[in-house]
C-alpha cells in the first residue's frame, strides 16, 4: 500500500499496480529541489509517472530530464538535429507499424541498459494511441516460491534483433535511421534483478529481447519464457495511460515493462524521448 505524503505536489494513482498523476508543477520551469526530491519520490514508488498540459520545447524537456539522469542516444534512430539526446518518434499517416509495438523494457540488449526513459507528447491523435505498463516486482511476487528460486539462479540473453520488435522499428527508421546495423547487439542479464535503489526485486525479461537462458537451449528455454511473457502482463499488474499533447511520462525500465498500443492508423502521433543511463543489471 503506498502511503507517502507529498507536500510540494500532488500524486494520484491511476491504477492499483502501478502509475500516478502528479501535479501542481510546470516542467518548463526551473524546479525547486525539494520540489524534484518529491517528483523522484513518486517515481521510485509508483514505478511511472505523468504530467499532463506541459508546455516544452527540447530546451526545457532535456533541462528538466537531466535532473534524472544522465541522457544517452538511442543507437538505432537518429536524435533532433539540435539535440541529439532527443529521439523524435514519429508515425505518420501511411505507417503501419508502432514504434517498439510489443512488451519490453527498453534497450535491454545493452551492457546497462537505460535507468528511465521519458516521452512527451507532441502531436497526438484524438484517440488511440495509449501505452500500458506493467510492474515486474508483483510479476516476480506472483510466481511460486520454486519458480522464483530457480529464475533468481538464472540469466537471460538479450539481443536488439529478434523480429517483432524489428518490425516495429522499420517505419520510424524509414524516417530517421542513424544506419546502425540492426541485431548486432547482444547482453546477459540476469532473469531476477534486483533495483539499486528500492532494493525491491523484478522480473527483466521481455519478449522483444530476451532470447534464451543462458545456460539453456533455445528449445529448452522456449517454453519457460513463453510462459514468463504471458504471466508478466496479466491485468492486475498493469496501468494504461491515455496520451494527450503536452503529457509526459517518465518510468522505471529497471522493474516495468510498457507497451504503445498500435490502434490509431490513418492518424499521425510524434513522441519526443529521452532515455537515461542505467548500471549494469544485478
Amino acid at each position: 500500500m503506498k502511503d507517502t505524503v507529498y507536500e510540494s505536489i500532488g500524486v494520484t494513482p491511476i491504477s492499483g499496480a502501478l502509475g500516478a498523476v502528479v501535479t501542481g508543477v510546470e516542467l518548463k520551469n526551473p524546479l525547486q529541489e525539494i520540489v524534484f526530491a518529491e517528483i523522484y519520490r513518486a517515481f521510485l514508488e509508483y514505478k511511472v509517472i505523468f504530467f499532463k498540459d506541459q508546455d516544452l520545447n527540447p530546451e526545457t524537456q532535456l533541462r528538466f530530464g537531466r535532473m534524472f539522469g544522465k541522457p544517452i542516444i538511442y543507437p538505432f534512430v537518429d536524435g533532433l538535429k539540435d539535440f541529439p539526446e532527443i529521439t523524435p518518434i514519429l508515425k505518420k499517416e501511411t505507417d503501419l507499424n508502432n514504434f517498439g509495438g510489443v512488451w519490453h523494457s527498453d534497450t535491454t540488449y545493452q551492457e546497462q541498459p537505460p535507468k528511465a526513459t521519458m516521452l512527451y507528447a507532441v502531436e497526438v491523435p484524438e484517440y488511440g494511441g495509449d501505452t500500458e505498463f506493467a510492474d515486474q516486482c508483483i510479476a516476480l511476487n506472483h510466481l511460486s516460491d520454486g519458480m522464483q528460486k530457480f529464475l533468481s539462479k538464472q540469466n537471460i540473453i538479450n539481443i536488439s534483433g529478434k523480429g517483432k520488435v524489428v518490425a516495429s522499428r522499420s517505419d520510424v527508421i524509414k524516417h530517421s535511421s542513424s544506419r546502425q546495423v540492426l541485431g548486432e547487439l547482444r547482453a546477459e542479464h540476469p532473469v531476477v534483478r534486483t533495483h539499486p535503489e528500492t532494493k525491491q526485486q523484478a522480473l527483466f525479461v521481455n519478449e522483444a529481447h530476451s532470447l534464451q537462458f543462458s545456460n539453456l537451449t533455445l528449445e529448452e528455454s522456449a517454453p519457460l519464457l513463453e510462459f514468463l511473457f504471458k504471466h508478466q502482463i496479466k491485468s492486475e499488474f498493469t496501468c494504461r495511460f491515455k496520451w494527450e499533447k503536452g503529457s509526459v511520462a517518465i518510468w522505471d525500465n529497471r522493474c516495468t515493462l510498457h507497451n504503445p498500443i498500435n490502434d490509431y492508423h490513418g492518424k499521425r502521433r510524434l513522441m519526443h524521448r529521452i532515455t537515461f543511463a542505467g548500471d549494469t543489471p544485478v
